[in-house]
């Protein structure tokens, strides 16, 4: 891509070329305006990118962000995009013992209701299928009332609970916006396998507990289960580059210009344009002027562009490992009744106890690495092989992701490399305890004999994509509704300084892949013009 600009003033320039950089720049070049796009890395794309993670093999991870649940079927209707999700046979598997020893498997499964419910009932009796099912009718009851407004203003906290009008919305109103989160999951599952399933969605990317008073538990927990109305995550097809590659097709087509290697160093406002600075690969500086600057970056980028201070909460911190990995064949879980295949293909949960989670977060918080820390994790592959080369695919290669819990920033902020490499180990002798053999025999070789393992703390989240104390949410997930009564009727992505908007994660209602605040600021620009 060429390093100088097509022009030197335009009507918008964005910065950061994350999804939601490029769905604000596809709406806005379709709307007829004159649109920018500055990206400081090599290629397009920000979290949501896939790449060949081990270049000896021709396999295409999605190296960041895995899957999808709150990217709207209006944006890809709306920008024409060609990009699909599919499902997972299976939800999620948590492996655990029976009273006798017995290694066993909890299977919630998105297409054999009965498979499920047999499942709980060996973990947890009778009872709990019904209690079960109240507590999904209570996250669907809020569901239907939060998803269809997050591409609309914001409507106030105070709209949305009148709203509630049954005994099931307004049970649902209660325990996940006003209670902590771990009492609805104490009161509707009855045991600890189930309970630590059900809050790990609490839990993903933030560094909480199930009765934290801030609630930052339920904010990321309900990011987790309205996604669509029903929370399923899906595959998707291709890889998250496949999201990339559709949103700069379209972006393209209605004239986005692009720039990579191009890093903003600064915003310099004025009363009817701003001007930005950029520097391109090689350290030399260029200006363009802007009516509009969107910026699809964390509050720390956003902080130093604008010449202000940043200044985290506590719950900023991000709280994650990621583990990419590339397997010559699925081992065998030692769960009786449990295939591979059922078991890899759903969100397969690791050391996720509701107690042992309780313990490890305790652990963590204190500085110390928990062992055996949690973590859960998927195969792509099961679900959509084509991210593998067909010689891959017929010698049956696998992909594999994990996703790391209470594993704050804190952990890593001393002896980085030694504290990156012990994680590793205690998450591989994890899935040793899980299945059959020794799990990392299953990983493949590069040519030089190294398994194709990849692994990154908040640390490297942060130099390689941005995400401030490498938080995936760029900072505490924020609530659905306006947090003030100024905040009512804006779109949450407004900022201090006129003109310049929010069109990432750290926007009201931002985090995960979903477009929404890139949606959101975009109509923002355009309501005002």
């Amino acid at each position: 891509m060429p390093n100088a600009p097509d022009r030197a003033s335009y009507d918008v320039v964005v910065v950061g070329s994350g999804h939601n950089g490029l769905v604000a720049a596809a709406y806005l070049a379709k709307a007829g305006k004159s649109v920018l796009v500055l990206e400081r890395n090599a290629t397009l794309g920000g979290a949501t990118a896939s790449k060949k993670v081990f270049p000896d093999y021709d396999a295409y991870l999605s190296s960041y962000s895995y899957l999808v649940s709150l990217f709207p079927k209006k944006i890809a209707d709306d920008l024409t995009l060609r990009f699909e999700t599919r499902q997972r046979r299976t939800a999620s598997f948590t492996p655990y013992h029976a009273s006798d020893g017995s290694p066993r498997g909890l299977v919630i499964s998105n297409v054999d209701e009965e498979r499920s419910r047999e499942s709980l009932r060996s973990l947890a009796g009778d009872q709990q299928w019904a209690d079960y099912q109240k507590l999904m009718e209570l996250e669907l009851a809020l569901a239907a009332h939060v998803w269809p407004t997050l591409l609309q203003p914001l409507r106030s906290k105070r709209d949305f609970e009148a709203a509630m009008k049954t005994e099931v919305e307004r049970e649902a109103w209660t325990s996940f916006v006003e209670e902590p989160l771990g009492r609805v999951i104490e009161r509707y599952a009855h045991h600890d396998v189930l309970r630590g399933l059900l809050m790990t969605d609490g839990k993903i990317g933030v560094f909480t507990e199930p009765h934290d008073p801030s609630l930052l538990q339920n904010r990321c927990f309900l990011y987790h289960v309205v996604g669509g109305g029903d929370g399923e995550w899906r595959v998707p097809v291709g890889g998250m580059r496949s999201l990339v590659n559709a949103l700069v097709v379209a972006g393209r087509g209605s004239g986005v210009e692009f720039l990579t290697s191009a890093e903003v160093k600064r915003v310099d406002l004025g009363p009817a344009r701003h001007t930005v600075a950029f520097e391109n690969g090689e350290g030399e500086e260029t200006l363009v002027e802007a009516e509009h600057v969107l910026v699809n970056a964390g509050p720390k980028t956003f902080a130093r562009i604008l010449g202000g201070e940043w200044h985290p909460e506590p719950t900023d911190e991000g709280s994650v490992i990621k583990i990419n990995m590339l397997l010559k064949q699925l081992p065998k879980v030692l769960a009786q009744g449990v295939s591979s295949e059922e078991a890899f293909a759903g969100s397969f949960h690791i050391d996720e106890g509701y107690a042992q989670m309780q313990r490890s977060y305790e652990t963590a918080r204190g500085g110390v690495i928990p062992n055996p820390p949690p973590g859960e994790m998927y195969c792509h592959t099961l679900t959509d092989p084509s991210i593998l080369g067909d010689d891959l695919r017929a010698k049956g290669f696998h992909t594999l992701t994990l996703f790391g819990l209470d594993m704050p920033y804190r952990l890593f902020a001393e002896d980085h490399d030694a504290r990156r490499e012990q994680v590793l180990n205690l998450y591989l002798d994890g899935l040793d305890r899980v299945c059959e053999g020794s799990f990392r025999e299953w990983l493949a070789l590069d040519r030089d004999g190294r398994p194709c393992i990849e692994i990154k703390t908040p640390q490297d989240l942060e130099q390689e994509i941005d995400l401030d104390q490498g938080n995936i949410f760029h900072n505490a997930p924020s609530w659905f509704y306006a947090e003030s009564a100024e905040a009512s009727g804006t779109w949450g992505v407004e900022t201090a300084y006129p003109r310049v908007y929010l069109a990432g994660s750290s926007a009201q209602r931002g985090g995960a892949v979903s477009g929404i605040p890139g949606h959101n600021a975009a109509m923002c620009v355009l309501a005002r013009d």
